[in-house]
């Protein structure tokens, strides 16, 4: 991972809260050859994953829609987003915490799924690496409903929908997620949904 044209000088913990943010100060060799020193603001709240669940046979997906407040802060007057399921790794393999999210967000126990991708999605500030998946569901696979964890006080709501109802949703800007927008893309293009 070392870049001999970039040198940390130092890093400050700003908030160590929910998450880590630090300023992190370095150098770096721009292309004239001249050493350049720059702080920035990096947010560290760990990698994680989400999955497209699709029926085949239905042409259906599984998405959740849940409150986030850094949208509600942003123009989004409900605070409401529709989302893939998605989590983060903690201390898990990708693939185990898909399967794990999957379960307690929408209350579908899957057992197989695809990695389709890995991606930055704020690489100006935030270090997250999202792991993207698709796996097809079926209703033998449901074994609640769904919802998120209590103790994690989640209030996830379980959609089942169309996919072309879905895939709409992009351009009338009902759907505004960045993974959510990547996966069902990659539906439209590779799984004929």
């Amino acid at each position: 991972m070392q870049n001999p044209n970039i040198k940390i000088q130092k890093t400050d913990v700003l908030a160590n809260d929910y998450y880590l943010l630090n300023k992190v100060t370095f150098n770096y060799l721009n292309k004239k050859g001249v050493w350049i020193t720059q702080n920035r603001e990096v947010y560290d709240r760990g990698n994680g994953a989400g999955i497209l669940l699709y029926n085949k046979e239905k042409k259906t997906v599984i998405l959740t829609r849940q409150f986030r407040l850094p949208s509600y802060l942003n123009e989004n007057p409900s605070g409401m987003l529709i989302e893939v399921c998605a989590g983060l790794l903690d201390a898990d393999h990708p693939e185990q915490c898909i399967i794990r999210e999957t379960e307690e967000e929408t209350g579908y126990r899957i057992q197989d799924v695809k990695k389709v991708m890995e991606t930055y999605m704020s690489p100006g500030a935030v270090t997250e690496i999202l792991y993207l998946f698709v796996g097809e569901y079926d209703a033998s696979m449901k074994v609640s409903d769904g919802g998120g964890l209590e103790n994690e006080q989640e209030e996830i709501e379980v959609l089942e929908w169309p996919f072309e109802k879905a895939y709409n949703m992009i351009a009338t800007g009902e759907i505004r997620d960045a993974k959510t927008i990547l996966l069902l893309q990659y539906g439209k293009i590779n799984l004929g949904l």
